[in-house]
């Protein structure tokens, strides 16, 4: 049973989480033979402040 957690910053649209979960799902489906039915996806979504590159939160630009 596939288990794919995406952590993203900022916030994605319900059609945007619906078109990644198809294609992800689609993807590991064709590719990896797994079923639909058996694939779960959970969406992790932070604010900027909470993600940090080059030692810089993303907030601060």
């Amino acid at each position: 049973m596939p288990y794919v957690n995406i952590r993203i910053a900022g916030i994605l649209t319900r059609e945007q989480k619906q078109q990644i979960a198809a294609e992800i799902t689609d993807t590991l489906e064709r590719i990896a033979h797994k079923p639909a039915s058996y694939t779960y996806i959970a969406f992790d979504e932070l604010p900027d402040e909470n993600w940090a590159i080059a030692g810089k939160l993303l907030d601060e630009e």
